[in-house]
């Protein structure tokens, strides 16, 4: 895959700011990101494919409750 945000923590959208939420550990690149004002969010992984069972398990809440809104 390729990259297509940049990394800065803070940025702006035609949506509103946004911020990077996750990271590389290796090395630094944005792996997460989420608006401020407006409820989107975004991971450049598979969260159900988390090393342990239970990893991702705030991102699946997450998610949950802002569909129900």
């Amino acid at each position: 895959h390729g990259f297509a945000v940049k990394s800065e923590d803070v940025f702006e959208t035609p949506f509103g700011k946004g911020r990077v939420t996750h990271r590389s550990l290796n090395d630094g690149v944005v792996e997460g990101i989420a608006l401020d004002d407006a409820p989107a969010f975004s991971v450049q992984y598979h969260p159900e494919a988390a090393a342990g069972p239970h990893d991702a398990l705030e991102l699946f809440k997450k998610f949950f409750e802002m569909i129900g809104k």
